[in-house]
C-alpha cells in the first residue's frame, strides 16, 4: 500500500482479532464470541456502536479467523437485486459471512431479503450499525441475530492508537514526531478511532517531509480548525455601536442605552434587528435573575415585526428602560459556554444505564433503566440520584447569581443537592 494515498486507518488496521484495541469485554480472550469464532461456530449478528470503533474491522476479522468467503454491502448503496446476488453465490463447508453497513438503512424489503437465508443458515449475516437496533432493525431479523455492543474507545486506547502509529506505520515512523499532550487529539477525535488517526496524520503532513516535529494542542487545534469568516470592515461602524448599545444595557444605564438605538434607528437600522438582539441579552445578561425580561424581549420582536417603524420605536424604547435597570445575572450564560466546553472534552463519555430509555425486551436485557428512581413516587417529587455520565458525577456547571431571585434558586439547590454539589 502506498502511505501517500492510502488514509492511515486503513495503514493502522489490525490484522488479527488480538491487535485490536478496545473491546476486550467482546472479544478478548475467553469472551463468548471470541470463543465461538475460535470454534467457527459464529452466529448472524449485529454489530452496535459509535462510528470508529471498529465494527468493519472485527467482521472482516471473524471471516479471516475462520476461512470463509466474505462479502461486503453497504446499505447506502446496495439494493434487493445486490443482495440476492450474493445470496446466490456457491457456499463451501461452512456458510459465508455477509457484512452489511449501516444495516439500518435497509429498508423492510431490503431485510427480508436476508430473512431466509440467515433463517437457514445459508449465510452468516454481520450488519453493523450506529443506530439501536431495537429501533432500525425488523424484529423478524433482530429474533435471529445476536447483539453485540460496542464501546466508544477510551483515553488510553485512544493513546495506544497514536502511539502504535507512530512506532509502527513505515511512512510515520521514519519521521521524529514527538506528542507533548493528547488532549485535543483526544477531543476533537470523540472517541471515534478512525477520525483520530485522519486527524493525526493530517496534522503530521502539515509540515515539510523529514521535518521534526512535536505535537502539541495548539499545532493540533491550528491544523484541525475551520477558517472563521470575518465582518466585512465596510459595516465596522455598525458592530461597534450595537456593541456600545447592548454594553449600556449590561451595565444598567438606560440613558445611554436609548442614546445608541436612536443612533441606529437614525441611520436606518433595521429595528427587528435591534429587538434580537435585546432579546439575546435578555437571557445572556439578566436570566433567572428576572425571568420576565426575557417575556417582555419576546414580546417586543413580535410587536417589531407587527407595528414596523416609526411606532416600534416606543416598544423599543419600553423595553430597553426595562433591560436595562432590571437586576442581571450572566449565571446561565457562563453555566451553557463550561457545559459545552466539558461536552467537548467528555463526549465519549456514555450516558449512565439507569437513565437510558428501555421501551425493548432487548434493552431492558442490556440494563437499561435499572435502578431508576421516579422523582414523582417520592416526597416533594425528589429523590437524589446521579443525571451524569459516572466520570462526573458532582461537576457543577450552574452557579446562582448574587440576586434575590437566584439567591432563592440556591437555597433550594443546598436543600436538594447540598450533598451532591457546592452550593
Amino acid at each position: 500500500m502506498n502511505p501517500i494515498t492510502t488514509p492511515l486507518p486503513e495503514r493502522m488496521r489490525p490484522r488479527t482479532l488480538d491487535d485490536v484495541i478496545g473491546q476486550r469485554k467482546l472479544i478478548g480472550p475467553g469472551s463468548a464470541l471470541r470463543r465461538a469464532v475460535e470454534a467457527n461456530r459464529i452466529p448472524s449478528m449485529i454489530l452496535w456502536g459509535p462510528p470508529g470503533v471498529g465494527k468493519t474491522t472485527l467482521a472482516q476479522l471473524i471471516a479471516e479467523a475462520t476461512k470463509r468467503p466474505f462479502y461486503s454491502l453497504s446499505a447506502v448503496s446496495s439494493g434487493v437485486k445486490e443482495v440476492r446476488d450474493v445470496l446466490s453465490r456457491p457456499s463451501g463447508l461452512f456458510p459465508p459471512i455477509v457484512f452489511i453497513d449501516e444495516i439500518h438503512r435497509f429498508n423492510k424489503n431490503q431485510q427480508d431479503a436476508l430473512l431466509g437465508a440467515v433463517e437457514k443458515g445459508t449465510i452468516t449475516l454481520i450488519g453493523a450499525t450506529t443506530e439501536n437496533p431495537s429501533f432500525e432493525v425488523n424484529s423478524a431479523l433482530l429474533s435471529r441475530c445476536q447483539v453485540y455492543v460496542l464501546e466508544s474507545l477510551g483515553v488510553d486506547e485512544l493513546k495506544q492508537l497514536v502511539d502504535n502509529a507512530l512506532l509502527k506505520d513505515s511512512y510515520l515512523k521514519e519521521k521524529q514526531i514527538t506528542v507533548a499532550s493528547y488532549d485535543a487529539l483526544m477531543r476533537l477525535s470523540g472517541g471515534d478511532g478512525r477520525k483520530l488517526l485522519n486527524l493525526l496524520e493530517l496534522v503530521v503532513t502539515s509540515r515539510p517531509d523529514n521535518q521534526a516535529m512535536t505535537i502539541d494542542d495548539e499545532l493540533v487545534t491550528t491544523v484541525a480548525q475551520h477558517q472563521i469568516a470575518r465582518y466585512d470592515k465596510s459595516g465596522e461602524q455598525h458592530y461597534d455601536i450595537i456593541s456600545a448599545f447592548i454594553k449600556s444595557l449590561r451595565g444598567s444605564d438606560p440613558n445611554a442605552a436609548l442614546y445608541w438605538m436612536a443612533r441606529m434607528l437614525v441611520a436606518g437600522e433595521d429595528p427587528v434587528f435591534i429587538a434580537r438582539r435585546m432579546l439575546i441579552l435578555a437571557s445572556e445578561d439578566i436570566g433567572n435573575a428576572n425571568p420576565t425580561a426575557i417575556i417582555m424581549a419576546t414580546n417586543a420582536l413580535q410587536a417589531v415585526k407587527v407595528i414596523g417603524y416609526p411606532e416600534c420605536r416606543i416598544v423599543l424604547s419600553q423595553v430597553a428602560v426595562y433591560l436595562a435597570t432590571s437586576p442581571k445575572s450572566n449565571a446561565s450564560y457562563v453555566a451553557i459556554n463550561e457545559a459545552l466546553a466539558l461536552a467537548e472534552r467528555t463526549s465519549d463519555q456514555p450516558v449512565p444505564l439507569h437513565l437510558r430509555n428501555a421501551p425493548t425486551k432487548l434493552m431492558k436485557q442490556i440494563g437499561y433503566g435499572k435502578n431508576y428512581q421516579y422523582a414523582h413516587d417520592f416526597e416533594g417529587n425528589f429523590v437524589p440520584q446521579n443525571f451524569l455520565p459516572d466520570e462526573l458525577k458532582g461537576t457543577k456547571l450552574y452557579e446562582p447569581g448574587q440576586n434575590a431571585r437566584e439567591n432563592e434558586i440556591r437555597k433550594q439547590l443546598q436543600r436538594w443537592w447540598g450533598d451532591w454539589y457546592d452550593y
